[in-house]
């Protein structure tokens, strides 16, 4: 998607460890045209795929989901990453490790917001390992529920999460796919 791979070529900041920070206008200060831009093309890339709902995970995947979601005209779902006494005991639960944060956590979805046979598209910002995704997935298998996409705003691909998705036969659809870091630049596929 050329406006989003133009806005990170611009405001993207790099970090050390090869972590691309868009908080400008993805996941802190969000650019609501720029993310309706992005809902309307995963709709279109997923348009031959019947979806009953979108599933994300918190926090930095709401926005993308919410906006995409009206596309569909399906609810969002998202994985919560912290204890709150309101939290449903009755959850499907999944540890997922986070390379920004080093760290592993679960993830709980509530029971009965994820039903058997539902058609789940999973939304998210970035894809790196895979690792929050392949979480999110895990949770649609104990729901009995299908897994019938993943839409990725930006996909780090020169990491092995999206290529091991789609080895294991996930469709992956990603707006923005960084071949490469060198030195201070960002190289797209």
């Amino acid at each position: 998607m050329k406006n989003l791979k133009q806005r990170i070529a611009k405001d993207g900041v790099l970090l050390p460890g090869n972590i691309v920070k868009v908080d400008s206008f993805i996941n802190h200060q969000i650019d609501v045209q720029l993310l309706n831009e992005m809902g309307v093309e995963f709709k279109e890339r997923f348009s031959d795929i019947k979806v009953d709902k979108i599933l994300t995970i918190e926090a930095s995947g709401i926005a993308i989901a919410v906006i995409t979601a009206q596309y569909f005209d399906v609810p969002v779902v998202f994985a919560k990453k912290s204890e709150a006494r309101n939290l449903d005991k009755n959850a499907y639960t999944s540890n997922v490790y986070s390379y920004t944060k080093d760290k592993t956590f679960p993830v709980k979805v509530a029971k009965e917001y994820l039903k058997e046979n539902e058609n789940i598209l999973i939304i998210d910002d970035f894809l790196a390992n895979g690792k929050a995704i392949e979480g999110l997935i895990d949770i649609i298998n104990q729901a009995h529920a299908h897994c019938v996409g993943v839409g990725i705003a930006i996909e780090k691909g020169f990491q092995s999460g999206g290529k091991n998705l789609r080895e294991a036969g996930v469709k992956v659809e990603s707006l923005a796919i960084i071949e490469s870091i060198e030195g201070n630049q960002i190289k797209f596929r």
